[in-house]
């Protein structure tokens, strides 16, 4: 029996890597399972929830996808266990055998340790179609007016919008003292946070969830916070924290530490399986993990390539027609950083130089020719020279040859 390449997720990973890997093997028995039954993209799921698109509107590939690529789709496929040895995986209804494994599971959302919330009925996170499809659900059955959400991140946030937008209260919670504390400093934060706030939503910030209260349907209906205030609520949303997927990993050996360990190949431990976007805790960016999946999928079918790209985390933000661009450090991280701002009324710009490297770059307001910065952030340009002769912000690809047969940028 001929075995077929399996792919266990349909995010940005697995998708760019099915495409390579048919790419290479015209003929071979491609197999995706997926525990949803729509392909979708995470960073769209606030447009779902918001009424804004349904499941179908969610996919980032063409309708005929699979069909076109004669892709096989095990949808509402749960995968239960690897077993290396027998070089197959157990489903919830027997077992499924490869030739070759990809692991693309992608990440799961955490939900802390605060009383009730893992035992409530109305706690939810936001990372799956699936998490969306269930608040939509208790949206609709219990009339919702008032949400509690942990954790003002891009998740956080994204759920917040998206019920703002049905004229849901939401009252966020969020340990730091901003909002989006891993993508802006104070000024970036208040834009949003004021943007927000005219929308209807309400932060407590530098303050967290301490306890919780229950009806006799086991739902929350107030959460307690650390200062000793209470906020009532129809349901709760976690989005303060996500993990990789790996718990159906135990015992395969396979070798994990913050997610599945790989090679530059994008191989595990165990021979014949590699991994590919958030499972492995490497660059968690949509374009990162589409890079992992193709360059995974070439190795599996014998073309050696390798995934070398160590580049910082970059977020691009848009709510309420706001943009920004936050690559690379937010805040200085080590002495001697020298922070450069400009601002003006409807734009603010920030730049962290380190031994004459930008080490991180905010952008608001206006995002335009950005990929001036990435590149200088990620191949680590000396600017010294061209400092001493004008504002950062002065700098363009007008002060530097293209990049040469290295990959370096040299002077003009």
């Amino acid at each position: 029996m001929v075995k077929p390449y399996v792919i266990i997720g349909t995010g940005a990973a697995g998708m760019a890597a099915a495409e390579r890997l048919r790419l290479y093997k015209p003929d071979a028995t491609i197999l995706m399972l997926s525990i949803d039954e729509y392909s979708h993209s995470r960073c769209m799921l606030h447009k779902f929830l918001g009424g804004e698109r349904d499941e179908e509107g969610l996919s980032f590939v063409e309708k005929d996808f699979f069909e076109k690529k004669n892709i096989l789709w095990g949808k509402g496929q749960a995968v239960k266990a690897v077993d290396p040895k027998e070089k197959r995986v157990l489903l919830e209804n027997g077992y499924q055998p490869y030739e070759k494994l990809l692991i693309a599971t992608g990440s799961v959302f955490g939900i802390p340790p605060i009383p009730n919330f893992r035992t409530a009925a109305n706690v939810f996170g936001f990372r799956d179609l699936s998490d969306a499809q269930k608040m939509d659900a208790a949206i609709k059955e219990l009339s919702a007016k008032h949400v509690f959400i942990v954790g003002s991140g891009l998740v956080g946030l994204d759920v917040a919008y998206a019920l703002l937008e049905r004229g849901i209260k939401v009252t966020i919670a969020e340990m730091a003292d901003r909002v989006l504390p891993l993508q802006t400093d104070a000024v970036s934060a208040k834009a949003y946070q004021e943007l927000f706030e005219k929308a209807g939503a309400q932060f407590k910030l530098g303050i967290g969830a301490s306890d919780s209260v229950v009806d006799e349907q086991n739902r929350i209906t107030a959460v307690k916070l650390s200062n000793g205030e209470e906020i009532p609520c129809d349901f709760v949303v976690c989005a303060a924290g996500v993990r990789p997927n790996l718990a159906f990993l135990e015992g395969s050996g396979i070798k994990t530490d913050r997610g599945i360990l790989v090679d530059t190949h994008m191989q595990t431990s165990e021979p014949d399986i590699y991994a590919a976007g958030d499972v492995t805790a490497l660059s968690g960016i949509w374009p990162n993990a589409m890079d992992q999946g193709r360059i995974a999928a070439a190795n599996m079918c014998g073309q050696p390539q390798e995934y070398t790209d160590t580049f910082c985390i970059k977020n691009t933000i848009n709510f309420f027609g706001l943009t920004m661009l936050s690559v690379g450090e937010v805040e200085p991280k080590e002495e001697g950083s020298q922070v450069y701002t400009r601002e003006c009324r409807n734009a603010y710009q920030k730049v962290i130089v380190r031994d004459g490297v930008i080490r991180g770059v905010q952008l608001q307001g206006d995002i335009s020719h950005s990929g001036f910065w990435q590149y200088l952030i990620k191949n680590q340009i000396d600017i010294s020279g061209k400092l001493a002769e004008k504002s950062v912000f002065d700098l363009s690809y007008g002060d530097f040859y293209g990049m040469d047969d290295f990959g370096e940028y040299r002077y003009a």
